[in-house]
């Protein structure tokens, strides 16, 4: 009598256990078959998602994973690029999340360059042109004062180019008060002698004279360089020399002014401009294109015409040349409407406080434990360290930080006195729904333990601590696990203001962050000093 064939399958004594697990793995081309997974190769490529389902299912094989967890396994593997995020830290030029966030202008002429363009071709003679000439007339445009301009790929680059083509084998005057320290680590000195020049330091860190300079001055100067300290500020017994005193000796000058601010702004006082220093007396101006500028990472260079000339000709200026998006975003930023960070910066604190009432009692409504809270905002980017923006934040439980950095939409924040701080005013209103959903995932999602940090209120107002490093190790914790490190602090807290000589301190109930650039940093107000006395507040700053 011929054997079923199906009477293993009916046999009521064999359970689910005894199926060999390799039949409840599903076809690669099954999974590879889901719409999600489709949608991620026309971004990715197939490779990437064939390898990341190939991957899924082996765990699925070896029994760490349910068959119906293959396809989001095979998605969260996938590479990601750049990610989205909404910017809730209340600082404007945020350097870890990419500084000034680009107009829809600017992000509509990257979309228009990125396929071929007239970036170096001229279309009424069909021969060769000045790359990014469109650009360059913008900027030129933008600054009457300089004979002429250049743009190379970021502000340190801009430097560089000057060291190199004025200065190697000779030597940089430049005042010790001046000798600034970049985000992650980098130090202008550095920077500066690895073009070849030798570097001639003058005066001391809190006063440096005419006097000082002119005596440096020599057969081997190639150039005085005038460096706006932008990411601190000294305060009591001090002096500088201006640019307009320094154009009066021979050699030609350079000021680094930084921020990428092209003429005066009412808002930032003390910080210096191209237009001012040009007329002036600086021979050429560098600074950055994506900090209150409100475009994308360049360095520009502003000046005599001959100078910008030798500049653009010599050889090192075609490893620094920009791309034709960055030409394209810069030439939008300049000729477009008003940027993100313009806006961010004067935002009405009413209106801001109106707004975040709307999204906090919608919160409220879904059971949501949040409150409306004053808060302070920074410029950041290095910019201007002194300059707060009263704000109003959301203010959420600190365990919220993490699942809501890691959630769908990212949003980062700020945590402040074990509470999470959400300040709307770098969001768009358009994403205020997005901003809501996010906070409804993560109050739905198991939340990251909040970090436990020890620290005291020191002596002089700022945070104390059993030893530096443990106030260095707690501050690191409290960033990668909590968004924090940002030193800025409420309206209360900067009534105190923090004293500090040669790092930024927080005020009470802060953490310090110990290097600005990679610990979402921001600048406090620095303390009042006295006669005889110098002190020092600051911000996180790059070039």
């Amino acid at each position: 009598m011929p054997q079923d064939p199906n009477a293993t399958s009916r046999d009521p004594h064999r359970t689910a256990a005894s199926v060999d697990p390799r039949r409840r793995v599903p076809r690669t081309d099954a999974v590879l078959a889901d719409p999600q997974l489709i949608a991620a190769a026309e971004t990715v490529g197939r490779p990437a998602v064939k390898a990341a389902v190939v991957a899924a299912l082996q765990r699925v094989r070896e029994g760490e994973l349910p068959p119906a967890g293959a396809v989001d396994a095979a998605l969260a593997a996938l590479p990601r690029g750049p990610r989205p995020v909404l910017n809730a830290t209340g600082v404007v030029l945020h350097t870890n999340l990419g500084r000034a966030a680009l107009s829809t202008a600017a992000r509509d002429a990257v979309a228009a360059a990125s396929g071929h363009t007239d970036v170096e071709l001229d279309l009424e003679t069909g021969r060769r042109a000045r790359r990014g000439r469109a650009t360059l007339a913008a900027l030129a445009a933008a600054v009457p004062a300089a004979g002429d301009v250049h743009v190379v790929n970021n502000g340190a680059a801009a430097l560089v180019l000057a060291a190199t083509a004025l200065a190697a084998g000779r030597e940089i005057i430049v005042s010790r008060g001046e000798m600034v320290e970049i985000g992650d680590g980098f130090r202008l000195p550095d920077l500066l002698e690895s073009t070849g020049a030798r570097l001639r330091e003058v005066g001391t860190t809190n006063r440096t004279t005419l006097d000082d300079y002119e005596r440096a001055v020599g057969p081997q100067t190639g150039f005085i360089l005038k460096v706006h300290p932008s990411n601190f500020v000294i305060r009591g017994f001090t002096s500088d020399t201006p640019v307009t005193a320094l154009a009066t000796l021979d050699p030609p000058v350079v000021a680094d002014i930084g921020s990428g601010l092209l003429r005066p702004d009412p808002l930032l006082p003390d910080e210096p401009d191209a237009t001012t220093a040009l007329t002036a007396g600086a021979a050429l101006v560098t600074a950055s294109g994506d900090k209150l500028l409100g475009g994308p990472q360049a360095g520009l260079l502003l000046g005599d015409t001959s100078l910008i000339e030798r500049l653009r000709r010599h050889p090192l200026a075609r490893a620094l040349r920009v791309d034709k998006l960055t030409l394209a975003a810069l030439q939008a930023t300049l000729t477009g409407p008003l940027t993100p960070t313009w806006q961010a910066l004067r935002t009405d604190p009413s209106s801001l406080r109106t707004r975040t009432e709307a999204v906090r009692a919608r919160l409220a409504a879904q059971g949501i434990p949040v409150t409306l809270t004053e808060s302070v905002a920074v410029v950041g980017g290095g910019g201007a360290p002194e300059v707060t923006l009263a704000s109003w934040s959301l203010s959420l439980p600190e365990s919220y930080a993490h699942t809501l950095r890691t959630g769908a939409t990212p949003v980062v924040g700020r945590v402040e006195r074990g509470r999470l701080l959400l300040d709307l005013r770098c969001i768009p209103t358009t994403a205020d729904p997005d901003l809501f959903a996010a906070i409804l995932a993560a109050a739905g999602a198991p939340t990251a333990p909040a970090p436990t940090v020890a620290v005291t209120l020191g002596a002089d107002g700022g945070v104390g601590a059993t030893s530096p490093s443990a106030v260095a190790a707690a501050a690191e914790d409290v960033t990668s696990s909590a968004s924090a490190g940002s030193d800025v602090t409420s309206r209360a807290s900067a009534a105190r203001p923090a004293v500090v000589t040669g790092r930024p301190r927080a005020t009470s109930g802060a953490v310090v962050a110990p290097d600005a650039e990679d610990r979402l940093h921001a600048g406090v107000p620095g303390g009042g000093g006295t006669s005889g006395s110098g002190v020092a507040s600051g911000s996180g700053a790059g070039a």
